[in-house]
């Protein structure tokens, strides 16, 4: 297994925790704490393509059901460029959502950056 590929696998849990998460808030009438989820499951999973285009696709259905014609339209272009280029190159801690440069870096929240250390580590 490559170094992504078990990278991919082991943040994979910490992504979907998030993308439930957002689907919870949602469901509750929350778009904006749903949205909060969205980003972070895209900080954890943006160097994996699957993990990117999936947290991207989400952002686009819930931009769509909350009649965000921005978001949406910034997210289709994202969800595109997620599954085009994630294997070039991505702007860590970049949020994902369509008020933010697709190019600017971001600082990683303290307690992600400890998820993607961890998945990071060689297995024992």
């Amino acid at each position: 297994m490559n170094l992504f590929n078990h990278f991919a696998k082991r943040i994979s849990p910490s992504v979907t925790a998030e993308l439930d998460a957002a689907r919870w808030h949602e469901s509750r009438g929350c778009a904006d704490l749903a949205f909060h989820h969205l980003e972070r499951a895209h900080i954890l999973g943006q160097t994996s393509t699957a993990l990117h285009v999936r947290t991207h696709w989400a952002m686009l259905v819930l931009a769509m059901r909350q009649r965000d014609i921005g978001e949406l339209l910034g997210q289709v272009w994202r969800t595109a460029g997620a599954a085009l280029k994630t294997w070039a190159w991505v702007p860590t801690g970049n949020t994902g959502r369509a008020h933010v440069s697709g190019f600017k870096p971001m600082p990683i929240p303290a307690e992600l950056k400890r998820l993607i250390e961890a998945a990071r580590r060689p297995s024992a």
